[in-house]
């Protein structure tokens, strides 16, 4: 089988600590081309991959013959080089969140259809075995009617991870757009779309800029989610939770509370409402403060959707809705009002 010839645009933390990673461990890939706008870390990546490197993505889309890209920018860039990359023709991974507005997913959207090219988002929440492995059981009725979740993602800011530290894109609005709603929230937004299989109906957001110095994004937020079936709870994102990092969700149903990432032992707690406790020990979720998330399996099902030909489990239609999750907090807590 021919390789699958990559590109990574953009060569921050997350190309470094995931994605070349991932890529590099994958036996059908070539790593050909890298960009990054300080040539210094493009060149550093393309010696450790044996690729090219450029500061400039349109030069590189011009000149290499490639297959695919990871788009891995600040937010504000993630639609124009997507878009870009499809117009080239090549498949795209795009970072969440992928847009900053639900005009450009729809561009993002109808780039990868016009092109007959793949778009993935890469929310890797859904590929945790204890969120599988409850999905799986909701599916099945174990829960029974499912009544309210609550559900968090916070840590001590991006300024432990990212590769310019405090003085990173994050904390600029004009490149990032939302701060810990886009970093945090939106993977939490997606994963409670997956685990109920429904969509949210309202939302109300509450959101405040009080934990960062120099920052005039969100690092806090708080907001409160009902479904189409009438399922409520709360989602909260932060960059304040800084003795440790939260990456925890509780379902409360009718037959059974399941408990993920809520115990240092166990990855997933069943609760049954007879009595019964079931404790599932399936590995617990990966994080940048145990040594980054070099497994998550995002590369491989993007890489998988190209060689077979399948649809990405998390294509741009998903991609957007999860996002619009987070827009309409955003919108809630501008105008006080519940949106939908």
């Amino acid at each position: 089988m021919t390789a699958v010839r990559i590109a990574v645009i953009g060569c921050g933390s997350i190309a470094k600590h995931r994605h070349l990673i991932e890529y590099d461990l994958e036996p059908n890939v070539e790593i050909v081309a890298v960009c990054d706008i300080v040539e210094g870390r493009a060149r550093e990546a393309a010696e450790k991959y044996g690729a090219t490197a450029y500061a400039e993505y349109e030069t590189l889309l011009k000149q290499e013959k490639i297959d695919a890209v990871s788009v891995c920018l600040p937010n504000y860039l993630h639609a124009p080089v997507s878009i870009a990359a499809l117009e080239a023709g090549c498949h795209v991974l795009c970072e969440k969140p992928m847009a900053t507005s639900r005009e450009e997913a729809q561009q993002m959207i109808d780039a990868a259809n016009k092109n007959g090219k793949k778009l993935m988002i890469a929310h890797n929440q859904r590929f945790v075995p204890s969120h599988q492995k409850a999905r799986e059981l909701i599916e099945k009725g174990e829960l029974g009617k499912i009544y309210s979740f609550r559900t968090a993602f916070g840590h001590g800011g991006p300024e432990g991870w990212s590769v310019d530290g405090k003085d990173s894109w994050f904390f600029q609005k004009d490149k990032a757009f939302i701060g810990a709603m886009g970093d945090l929230g939106v993977h939490k937004a997606d994963l409670m779309r997956y685990l109920l299989g429904e969509e949210f109906t309202e939302v109300a957001g509450f959101v405040e800029s009080s934990a960062k110095e120099n920052s005039n994004v969100d690092d806090n937020a708080v907001c409160i989610l009902k479904s189409a079936s009438g399922v409520v709870g709360t989602l909260a994102a932060s960059w304040a939770y800084s003795s440790k990092e939260d990456n925890s969700t509780v379902i409360y149903g009718e037959k059974a509370t399941l408990r993920l990432e809520d115990d240092p032992n166990f990855s997933l707690i069943a609760q049954y409402t007879n009595g019964e406790v079931v404790k599932y020990e399936l590995g617990g979720i990966q994080t940048n403060d145990s040594g980054g998330q070099t497994t998550s399996q995002v590369i491989h099902h993007f890489v998988t959707s190209i060689t077979e030909n399948t649809n990405p489990p998390i294509d741009g239609e998903d991609g957007k809705k999860s996002l619009e999750v987070i827009l309409n907090a955003l919108e809630s807590a501008e105008t006080k009002r519940i949106c939908g």
